[in-house]
């Protein structure tokens, strides 16, 4: 249905700013050796605005670092309106996920 294309369309943007926002804190781990902004690994860094919610025009994601640590982190993309897939996960070692029960995380990330 129409509805389930324009999900398909938020979630595909979702996912590469998940991948954008990987790439940030791969780049920030560089330069301080850890993703957290402490020593004790208990502060994510903050996202640039523009990572923040997706699109930024009309969000229809939110973006977020949680779970972190000094060699650890999960991303989330959690959506504004109900979507089949729920959250979108991505951790540092590059595991895929969704927080909802029904579609298969290869379903919710293709």
């Amino acid at each position: 249905s129409y509805t389930e294309q324009v999900q398909r369309g938020n979630r595909a943007a979702a996912r590469a700013a998940l991948l954008e926002v990987q790439q940030f804190m791969e780049r920030f781990y560089a330069a301080n050796s850890r993703y957290s902004t402490d020593t004790a690994g208990a502060t994510a860094p903050t996202l640039p605005t523009r990572l923040q919610a997706i699109p930024s025009e009309s969000p229809k994601y939110d973006l977020s670092i949680s779970a972190v640590g000094l060699n650890s982190y999960t991303l989330t993309a959690t959506p504004r309106l109900a979507d089949k897939c729920g959250n979108l996960t991505l951790t540092n070692t590059g595991v895929k996920g969704r927080s909802a029960t029904g579609p298969s995380v290869q379903d919710c990330w293709k």
